[in-house]
């Protein structure tokens, strides 16, 4: 396509990644705005006018990264999550709605407990691209939040954006959970997104083509770092007493059972996500919180 009309080249894009994407039209739409730095409003208005020849050139080469299966929010730069744009890129997890579920959740927890004396620590284990951290971070001005991450490239892009939304109130360490963080440090709330993909399940699924492998890889049963991080907390009487997990739909009564054998006085809670299939285990202590 050379200098092609607007409308043209959106119907173009849209037959080329109909069979990648459910989304082909919105899809073809974020990255025609990204080539064009237009809003959808205005390519709308003025879908006759036709694109420069390297917006053209820029465009097909976008639309045919992802018609190879090439992330579209690794395209584009960013993903939206919660109330805010992240910035992504193939040293992190791309966000995914479910883990929305997970914000809320914990948003909830820390809203209806009593914090009178002092505002709430929380630590995000294994933070990625920082979406649960500063979420929380700005849902809570007052809270004192730490993210951590094997990866220094991650959290690279996690302060990136902590520094562009405003949450410049966070602490980041590079470690493997909870391992590497200070001593000082005593959270109220542990919360985390930690890779729960059985290891014999990835050559299976598409996103391990293109997303990082620490990032997915939860081991032989998916269990693996989740297993390790519950007998971390149960190790540290002195941490407070809610630990929220995004877990895999198939792994509630597994994590049922591990909660029973490591922190057999805690309650457990599985919320289903919009589909109904378990999401997000909520770890209770019989400590209360505040």
């Amino acid at each position: 396509m050379q200098g092609v009309v607007i409308r043209e080249a959106l119907a173009a894009a849209r037959q080329q990644l109909h069979t990648i994407s459910e989304a082909a039209a919105y899809e073809a739409r974020l990255m025609l705005e990204y080539v064009t730095q237009k809003p959808a409003a205005w390519l709308l208005a003025h879908d006759d006018a036709r694109l420069t020849d390297a917006q053209t050139r820029q465009f097909q080469l976008a639309v045919q990264k992802r018609a190879s299966g090439y992330p579209a929010a690794y395209i584009l730069g960013y993903r939206g999550f919660y109330h805010w744009d992240f910035e992504v890129s193939p040293d992190v997890l791309i966000p995914r709605p479910e883990t929305e579920l997970l914000v809320e959740r914990v948003a909830a927890s820390i809203q209806g407990s009593d914090y009178t004396n002092r505002p709430p620590t929380i630590v995000d284990v294994g933070t990625g691209s920082g979406i649960i951290a500063i979420s929380l971070a700005l849902l809570f001005p007052e809270a004192v939040v730490w993210a951590t991450d094997i990866s220094a490239a991650a959290l690279s892009v996690a302060r990136r954006n902590a520094e562009r939304l405003g949450a410049r109130h966070i602490n980041f360490a590079v470690g493997h959970l909870l391992r590497d963080l200070p001593d000082t440090v005593q959270p109220d709330v542990v919360v985390a997104n930690l890779p729960y993909i059985p290891r014999e399940l990835l050559t299976t699924l598409d996103v391990a083509r293109w997303e990082p492998m620490t990032a997915l890889d939860g081991g032989a049963d998916g269990l693996t770092l989740i297993r390790e991080l519950l007998e971390s907390v149960r190790d540290r009487p002195s941490y407070g007493n809610l630990l929220a997990l995004e877990i895999g739909a198939d792994q509630g009564a597994a994590i049922q059972r591990l909660v029973q054998d490591s922190m057999p006085d805690a309650t457990l809670t599985i919320y289903p996500d919009l589909a109904k299939l378990d999401r997000i285990a909520m770890i209770q202590r019989s400590e209360s919180l505040g």
